[in-house]
């Protein structure tokens, strides 16, 4: 329980000192929704790569806002938006959450009511990495990445020492689910982006800082919600990302289901929900608010039906 309040107040400290630090926020029934939006001039010889990263995002969450936008000569001198406010994935809450579809993971510290949020890169096309739950097995300081028999023929050799060409960086998290793992890179600007064989990848600071909360036995869990519903002050957000492995059908429908599942479907508005849709930027828009007498607590849950 120590080392979990001093590793939160490393976190709020940490975010307080530099930008490019992922986000830590307290959350709650009735708070499902983190973080705020901010604004940032981009300077001149400044990428949207860099901007990402500076603001702890992956590429995709500027991407995502801006797509005309030439990502290595930007408008020089315009004001941007900075997508930094997230909906909670709708999991119990505990250990580490890896959204698929948002390229983010989530680490839960329940005990001090705070969560904290990481930009990810994960499997390619042909390589998507795997819904799953389980556990962290081991951790690893300046591993050695063995390289599996089905991509041997593709790199030429059986294995890569620790040092600046190691595509694990310094940090190996390993999990429960064989052969796959949550690491570092020596390719930063991969986060946010489909790149791996299947592992999940964090920019070299941030993978530093989860390194030293994540033990084993930290349960973990790999979810694809590319809609996310959440709550604050009474008002409800939704937050839809891209359907990138192609495994909804209908996203229409699934919000549809999303909604009413939750008990929220006669408390919003169809027009907000539709432009949420059709931008699938993934930013958090308001589309209703919860009805007189309504409890977040119970609204938040799923239906039986």
């Amino acid at each position: 329980m120590f080392k979990i309040v001093i590793f939160a107040l490393s976190i709020f400290t940490a975010v307080g000192c530099r930008t490019g630090i992922a986000g830590g926020f307290s959350y709650g029934t009735g708070k499902t929704v983190v973080g705020c939006m901010r604004h940032h001039t981009i300077a001149p010889k400044e990428t949207l790569l860099d901007i990402a990263r500076n603001f702890g995002l992956g590429f995709n969450e500027i991407q995502l806002l801006y797509p005309e936008m030439d990502p290595w000569i930007p408008d020089s001198g315009r004001c941007i938006d900075i997508p930094t406010r997230w909906i909670l994935p709708s999991t119990q809450h505990q250990g580490v959450v890896i959204n698929l579809p948002e390229l983010r993971l989530y680490r839960f510290l329940p005990e001090v009511g705070m969560v904290t949020t990481f930009p990810i890169g994960i499997g390619d096309l042909g390589w998507e990495t795997p819904v799953a739950t389980g556990k962290i097995t081991d951790r690893k300081v300046n591993p050695v990445w063995v390289v599996p028999e089905s991509l041997r023929p593709k790199y030429g050799f059986i294995s890569v020492p620790p040092g600046p060409d190691n595509p694990l960086g310094k940090y190996w998290v390993g999990l429960s689910l064989d052969g796959y793992g949550i690491h570092g890179t020596n390719l930063p600007w991969g986060i946010g982006r489909l790149v791996s064989h299947g592992c999940i990848r964090l920019y070299p600071e941030h993978i530093a800082l989860l390194f030293e909360e994540i033990y084993v036995g930290t349960p973990f869990e790999i979810i694809y919600e590319p809609v996310k519903i959440g709550v604050q002050d009474g008002e409800i957000f939704m937050e839809v990302h891209p359907d990138i492995y192609g495994r909804i059908p209908d996203m229409a429908a699934h919000i549809m289901y999303r909604l009413k599942e939750m008990y929220l479907w006669s408390s919003v508005s169809f027009g907000a929900v539709k432009n949420a849709l059709q931008k699938q930027n993934g930013v958090p828009v308001r589309v209703g608010c919860l009805k007189k007498g309504g409890d977040a607590s119970t609204t938040m849950e799923a239906s039986d039906s």
